[in-house]
């Protein structure tokens, strides 16, 4: 089922989905799939799973994809770069995506290969989500195309207003809903909102939530994308002194009530970035299912619907 319909059925509970990543190991694989039998009883509305920088785990994200979709009966969407790919090799991974019978695709451009600094389009490739999601929908797939957003502005961006442009384009060119990367307060989720409404953008908004399960891991990652970790929050993971146990619990109970405020504002859905394991996105997932934070709703701030990078 395409998730921009997902979405626009949601009339008993908003959208929520979990996103995991290709293990490279048998190891990893054999936990991503535990956290799948973990997590299917919690009825995630969705699961996403990435695509490595140069297509470095294109076919584990296919074969992991489809083989969720088709052992354990989740939606499932397919993330897909531009990176080192030319058109004829996307058109080869979309004829894949689609034959694994998936109905869904996360078009981005992509980060460069490891060891580059600047995104560097291959001859015969494409040079944007923006464009490869054009390039999807002129194709003929029936995909549900979705795309990448950023609260807090893209890092190659110079500026909201020209963030928003871009964004804009990407949905004129076929994506019908989006997915924020991470944040962690929730205002900048909500500002961002009002001014993608303000500039046009109308198609569903999903909140990315990331939990802190490693007050260091998560560090590393706010600075490769440049999103921000409030200062309140951040005193309080330090004063923890490395203790991981108490990150962990901490890292839980503010994603938690993160996702309560979202989801009791009007967000449309959660889009919990699990990195394969399943003991913080069960607990919200839980959580959720017991609170159920959008039937004491407050006056709604994401607009209703109307139907990854640069």
């Amino acid at each position: 089922m395409r998730i921009d319909e997902i979405l626009g059925q949601a009339t008993s509970r908003p959208c929520l989905s979990v996103e995991f990543f290709p293990p490279k190991t048998e190891e990893g694989r054999a936990t991503l799939f535990e956290t799948v039998r973990a997590l299917k009883p919690l009825q995630p509305n969705f699961v996403s799973v990435t695509y490595g920088a140069g297509g470095a785990t294109r076919e584990g994200t296919i074969e992991i994809a489809g083989q969720i979709h088709r052992e354990h009966g989740i939606e499932t969407m397919a993330h897909l770069s531009c990176v080192g790919e030319t058109v004829e090799g996307l058109r080869g991974v979309l004829d894949a995506i689609r034959d694994a019978g998936l109905d869904n695709v996360l078009a981005l451009r992509g980060d460069p290969p490891r060891g580059e600094t600047e995104f560097e389009p291959p001859e015969r490739g494409l040079t944007s989500a923006a464009e490869l999601a054009g390039f999807i929908s002129k194709q003929g797939y029936e995909f549900a195309i979705g795309g990448a957003c950023f609260p807090e502005v893209h890092p190659e961006a110079p500026d909201l207003e020209t963030d928003l442009a871009y964004l804009k384009t990407k949905v004129e060119n076929g994506a019908s809903f989006l997915i924020t990367q991470l944040f962690f307060e929730n205002e900048l989720y909500f500002d961002f909102v009002a001014a993608a409404r303000r500039a046009g953008i109308e198609v569903p908004i999903i909140a990315g939530v990331m939990p802190i399960t490693s007050y260091a891991q998560i560090v590393r990652f706010c600075e490769l994308c440049e999103a921000t970790i409030p200062a309140p929050l951040a005193a309080a993971m330090e004063a923890l002194g490395g203790d991981e146990q108490a990150e962990f619990e901490l890292g839980l109970a503010h994603a938690a009530q993160q996702c309560f405020d979202l989801l009791r504002r009007g967000a449309p859905g959660i889009h919990l970035y699990s990195l394969n394991k399943a003991p913080a996105t069960r607990a919200i997932l839980g959580a959720l299912h017991v609170s159920r934070p959008w039937e004491r709703a407050a006056e709604p701030t994401e607009a209703p619907a109307t139907v990854d990078s640069i």
